[in-house]
């Protein structure tokens, strides 16, 4: 292809926990290389929407140091290695979390987190038959839970009092697959 973009360099510019940060030498179809920025997930991550008895959903609340305040999400976090089956590290997840284990776990969608500039993929499972039991959150985690009905939900995303990606798109995907099939 004529007009085509190549990388003709990568060089790490810094190591993180989870992430690496790496600037691309990208050369464009009239031959001149700009630089791009690129954020590599090294495990990807996995998600769970958590259906309770009665069809609401139970949701995180969490503070995120990235936009200084609370949010409300879908129980979610990184693999404990790239190895590990995303329906574990999901069902691990919203164990620790929410303090519930899934009776029953099925695979919704993946999910690419902003492709403009990292690979990080996040695979998203709906639970159900959830079981009590209790969390087991990190020492500086603080997560408070709420139940709310979908409708609530897709309310709250097109008020914008719900931002993130990951959740937003799992949420209207589980309206999508479950509730235009009635179950």
């Amino acid at each position: 292809m004529e007009n085509e973009i190549k990388r003709i360099d990568r060089k790490l510019e810094f190591q993180g926990t989870i992430l690496d940060f790496y600037t691309d030498y990208m050369q464009m179809p009239d031959g001149k290389v700009v630089k791009w920025d690129f954020v590599a997930h090294r495990k990807g991550a996995a998600a769970v929407v958590p259906v309770m008895e009665d069809g609401t959903i139970l949701m995180v609340h969490q503070y995120r140091n990235a936009l200084d305040r609370m949010t409300i999400e879908i129980p979610a976090g990184a693999r404990d290695d790239v190895c590990e089956d995303t329906k574990i590290c999901a069902a691990r997840e919203l164990e620790e979390e929410t303090g519930y284990r899934p009776g029953r776990m099925d695979f919704l969608i993946t999910l690419k987190s902003a492709v403009a500039y990292n690979n990080e993929f996040i695979d998203v499972y709906v639970a159900r038959d959830l079981q009590p039991g209790t969390q087991h959150l990190d020492r500086y985690e603080f997560i408070e839970l709420e139940v709310l009905p979908l409708e609530t939900l897709c309310t709250r995303i097109y008020a914008g009092e719900i931002q993130d990606a990951k959740t937003v798109a799992a949420i209207m995907a589980y309206k999508n697959k479950y509730e235009s099939a009635g179950s």
